[in-house]
C-alpha cells in the first residue's frame, strides 16, 4: 500500500507508518538514561563494545551543544550527528542575536521542530533517533527533555530511551526520589543501565552536569559504584534470607 511506503500519506486508521518505523529504529538503539537531581543532571548511556583495532574515543553517544547543554541519543548514530551539528549552530546563533545563552527548552523545541519538519514533506525520511537533552537554565534550574522522531517533546524528572527503555523507565519510576542528590543520581543511573547492560562498567558512560560545569567519571569510578550496588544487593538478599528463616 502507498501509505506503508510514503511519508506524507496517512493509513486508513490514522497512522504515519514511516514515523512508526523510525520509532522502531530508536527501540533497537543502545539505551540512554537521564536523571534530574537537586543539584545536577546525570546522563548515562550504554556503549557498544569497541573492536580490537577501533579507537573507542570515536564512539560517542553524548555530545555537547553549548557550555551548559548536552544531548544523548538512541537510534541511528549518523542521524544524531546531523541533528547535533544543527543544534550547535542554533546555540551560537542565539548567543549572537540575543546575547544570552539559550535555555534547554529553547534548544529542545528547535530539535523537535527539525524532527517534525522531516515528517511532513516527501522526498526525505524522518530522523531515526530519540534524544535526551539536558542542562541548566540561566536561573540555575536543572532540566531534562526528551524528543522523538515525530517531533514531540516532553520534560521529565527521569527517563530512558532506546533498547529496553520501558523496563528501565519502570525501574526509575520505582526508585526515583524528588530530593535525590548528585551521588545518588549517579548510582541510580548505573543501576538502571545494569538492567540492560550485562558487561559492567566498560560499556557504560556517565556524564554529570552541574551549575559549575560537567565531568565524566572514569571506568574505575563507575566500577566503584557497581561494587557498592552489588554489596547493597548482597546485604538485602541476606536480610531476606534471615527473615524467611525467622518466619519458618
Amino acid at each position: 500500500m502507498s501509505y506503508d511506503r510514503a511519508l506524507t500519506v496517512f493509513s486508513p486508521d490514522g497512522h504515519l507508518f514511516q514515523v512508526e518505523y523510525a520509532q522502531e529504529a530508536v527501540r533497537k538503539g543502545t539505551c540512554a538514561v537521564g536523571i534530574c537531581s537537586t543539584d545536577a543532571v546525570v546522563l548515562g548511556v550504554e556503549k557498544k563494545a569497541a573492536l580490537k583495532l577501533q579507537d573507542s574515543r570515536t564512539m560517542r553517544k553524548i555530545h555537547q551543544l553549548d557550555q551548559h547543554i548536552f544531548i544523548a541519543s538512541a537510534g541511528l548514530v549518523a542521524d544524531a550527528r546531523v541533528l547535533v551539528d544543527m543544534a550547535r549552530v542554533e546555540c551560537q546563533n542565539h548567543r549572537l542575536t540575543i546575547e544570552d545563552p539559550p535555555t534547554v527548552e529553547f534548544i529542545t523545541h528547535y530539535v523537535a521542530s527539525i524532527q517534525q519538519r522531516y515528517t511532513q514533506s516527501g522526498g526525505r525520511r524522518p530522523f531515526g533517533i530519540s534524544t535526551l537533552i539536558v542542562g541548566f537554565d540561566p536561573d540555575g534550574s536543572p532540566r531534562l527533555f526528551q524528543t522523538d522522531p515525530s517531533g514531540i517533546y516532553y520534560q521529565w524528572k527521569a527517563n530512558s530511551i532506546g533498547r529496553n527503555s520501558q523496563t528501565v523507565r519502570e525501574y526509575l519510576e520505582k526508585h526515583y526520589a524528588e530530593n535525590i542528590g548528585e551521588a545518588d543520581a549517579v548510582k541510580l543511573a548505573v543501576k538502571s543501565l545494569l538492567e540492560v547492560v550485562q558487561t559492567g562498567a566498560k560499556n557504560i558512560d556517565i556524564l554529570v552536569i552541574t551549575k559549575d560545569g560537567s565531568r565524566t567519571p572514569n571506568v574505575d569510578e563507575i566500577e566503584g559504584v557497581i561494587k557498592v550496588i552489588e554489596a547493597e544487593k548482597a546485604e538485602e538478599a541476606e536480610k531476606k534470607a534471615a527473615r524467611r528463616t525467622t518466619s519458618s
